[in-house]
């Protein structure tokens, strides 16, 4: 898994009941945009992240000014 500042982190729910969470990569920590990676989530929370197989990292579109996009963060 490879990141960049900017990109969005989405672990996704893995068990019944659990949310999924999505979070803008503040800062990648590790080499050559590995992990670990430091995460805003929407609620304002950040932390060290350490993603597993039900995380997924979302790279934004270049440019995209959609009135329908979501923002990061």
């Amino acid at each position: 898994m490879r990141a960049s500042v900017g990109d969005r982190l989405h672990v996704h729910g893995h068990v019944v009941g659990h949310a999924e969470r999505v979070g803008e990569i503040i800062e990648v920590k590790g080499a050559a945009g590995t992990p670990p990676y430091l995460v805003r989530f929407a609620d304002g929370h950040q932390g060290l992240v350490f993603p597993g197989p039900d995380a997924v990292v979302e790279t934004p579109p270049v440019g995209d000014t959609a009135p329908d996009s979501q923002p990061f963060g």
